[in-house]
Order: structure tokens, then C-alpha cells, then sequence
């Protein structure tokens, strides 16, 4: 964050001032779950990226061996008023018809948080007041926006070891389009896919409106990402992103889903370095600008099966494979344990 933001009073001080004290890793736990695996009955770096997310947890966790007993999919549900330019495949009512089936149990994510043990809570933002159009006004008032960001802080449970990160939408990759945009410039067709099923015309549209966004609300936003969100973002967005700094502060590791949950911690990165150490981005999904906002970001998604649904499906996957890399970890016997002569002996 530059000098010139950090600087600045408005309704974003309380935040900002919450983000100069964050906890960071815990290093001893690190290094003695990393000291573990070398014991362990098998050659050192042998299970690839399972070791290191076994280190990352114990990490963020504060605790080895780390654990993965009580995972939590949170899904943010939110809808926008730039559905109104005709960016969006579906109607805006599919979103709280989605949200019901969430709750009846009929969606996917609810199926692979049956199969992994996982819990799931679904956080529904105000679904029959959609954020104003980023066309033409700003999507979030300083007050909604602020609160918003705290309702997400706030919904990070203290009893839980790992925080999945996903949404639900209609309209919400333009939005995330439009965030990435406003935070890292390029042009907008860099940033632009065809979300829910959107043809070349539609998607061209659809940057012609994101273009549009950034172009009055930039200059305005000033550089600031609060201020980006709070122009160019959704109820939604600004929780998940709320919920991502939730789990940093309750020490609880999180894993992100795919392009519009990653727009969310896009705006933390903006932020400041380190403010996604905590993080892992479970895929990439087939939204063509996942790819590149995860270069931007620095961040090596777990996954990469072409998914392209949200609702946390990709961040339950890769939970999956987090929940096997702590079991490995700790279930595993030593050397010694197992009467098996270790290498350097």
C-alpha cells in the first residue's frame, strides 16, 4: 500500500488500521513439521506439494502436526445491478433460486462437502437489493461496503482449521473482470471470459461495459483497492474478501476458489505484500482471465480440471487434498517408529 493511501482518513480506517498488525506464520511449527516429514518412512520430498501444504497448515494453524478435522465451505451470495447491460447468460433471479438449492441440498458443492466431511454455510447478501450498475454509478455506498467487508471478517468461525472461500452470482465475473481491471489495468478484454455461457458477441459486449466501468470510476477510486471494491465490486466480493482477512486474523488458513473469489483476494493483494500468505488457491478454473489474475497474484493454483462453476466446488477439491496431506502427515510412521532403516543410517 503506498504512502499516499495509508495516508488518507475516510470510512476505511478501522480496516486499514487492522491490517498493520496482522499475525503471521508460525515458524516453529513450520519447522518442526517440516523436521517430521525428513523422519518419515519414505524418501524426503517424495509426496511433491502434499509436504508443503502439510507445512503451510501447520503454519497458519500454529500447531504440529497440523490438522484437518473441521473444514468449512463458506459461499457468499450476492447480485448486481449491471445485469442490467446485458453481461449475464442468465436472469438475476437464478441467484436466489441457486441459493435455495444450497439449501435443500441440491447443489454441487453440497455433494462434495457431503463426500469430504466438509460443513457448509451459506451467507445470503441482500439478494433483492442488487448493487447499483458500475455503468453508471459506483456498486456500494463507504457504509455498505465497510459493513459488508466486516459481516465477512466476522463470519470466520474460531473452531474451525481450514476456511473455503466460494460464490454465487449472476453477473459476478463482470464484476470480477472489473476489479481485476481497476486493479491492474491492461485492457479490459485481458480480463473478460465468457462467464456463464456468453458468445464472442456477448463477451465483447461485456468488455465494452467493464471498459466503460473502469474508465469512470477510476480516476475516482484514486488507486485506493477499498475504494475499487467499493465502486467496482458486489456485496459478495467485499464479504469474501472480508472473510479472507477474517481467517488471517482467527489463524485459520483458507483456500480460494476460482476467478470471482479470487477477484476478492485480488483486493487484499493490492493491499500489501504478504496479505495472502495465508492462502492457497485451490484450481484455476476456464474462465480465460483465472490464469492471468493468478500470475499476477504469484499464486500456483493446486488444480487445474477445467472447472468453471464456483460455489467453492474448486476450493472443496483442493480442501480434499489439504485434509490428506495433514492425515499423511501425521499418520505416517517414522523410521524408527517402524523399525525401517533410514537412508543415512
Amino acid at each position: 500500500m503506498s504512502a499516499d493511501i495509508a495516508g488518507r482518513s475516510g470510512p476505511f480506517d478501522d480496516l486499514r488500521t487492522l491490517l498493520d498488525d496482522l499475525p503471521g506464520p508460525d515458524e516453529e511449527a513450520r519447522a518442526a513439521t517440516r523436521a517430521r516429514d525428513l523422519s518419515l518412512t519414505k524418501p524426503p520430498g517424495s509426496l511433491g506439494r502434499l509436504e508443503g501444504i502439510a507445512e503451510w497448515l501447520a503454519a497458519w494453524q500454529g500447531r504440529t502436526p497440523p490438522r484437518v478435522k473441521n473444514a468449512m465451505v463458506a459461499v457468499f451470495a450476492g447480485n448486481h445491478g449491471v445485469v442490467a447491460q446485458g453481461v449475464a447468460a442468465y436472469p438475476q433471479a437464478v441467484t436466489a433460486q441457486m441459493v435455495a438449492n444450497f439449501q435443500a441440498g441440491g447443489a454441487a458443492i453440497n455433494q462434495l462437502c457431503e463426500s469430504f466431511g466438509f460443513g457448509l454455510q451459506v451467507f445470503e447478501l441482500a439478494l433483492e437489493v442488487p448493487t447499483g450498475d458500475i455503468a453508471v454509478e459506483p456498486a456500494l455506498s463507504p457504509r455498505d461496503c465497510v459493513a459488508t467487508l466486516l459481516y465477512g471478517l466476522e463470519s470466520v468461525p474460531t473452531d474451525i482449521d481450514l476456511l473455503c472461500i466460494g460464490e454465487m452470482g449472476i453477473g459476478n465475473t463482470t464484476v470480477a473482470s472489473a476489479l481485476a481491471h481497476g486493479l491492474f489495468g491492461g485492457e479490459a478484454r485481458d480480463w473478460v471470459g465468457p462467464g456463464t455461457g456468453l458468445d464472442e458477441a456477448g463477451v465483447a459486449h461485456k468488455a465494452e461495459v467493464v471498459a466503460a466501468a473502469v474508465a469512470r470510476h477510476g480516476p475516482e477510486a484514486g488507486g485506493d483497492p477499498f475504494e475499487i471494491l467499493r465502486r467496482l465490486g458486489g456485496r459478495e466480493i467485499a464479504a469474501m474478501a472480508g472473510a479472507i482477512l477474517g481467517g488471517r486474523l482467527k489463524r485459520v488458513p483458507v483456500i480460494v476458489d476460482g476467478f470471482v473469489a479470487s477477484s476478492a483476494a485480488a483486493v487484499l493483494h493490492a493491499l500489501g505484500p504478504g496479505m495472502l500468505d495465508h492462502c492457497l488457491f485451490g484450481h484455476v478454473s476456464a474462465e480465460p482471465a483465472h490464469g492471468r489474475l493468478l500470475e499476477t497474484l504469484g499464486k500456483a493454483p493446486l488444480l487445474d480440471l477445467g472447472m468453471r462453476l464456483g460455489e467453492g466446488t474448486g476450493a472443496a477439491l483442493a480442501a480434499a487434498m489439504a485434509k490428506a496431506a495433514a492425515d499423511v502427515h501425521g499418520g505416517m510412521a517414522t523410521f524408527a517408529e517402524a523399525g525401517v532403516t533410514d537412508r543415512e543410517e
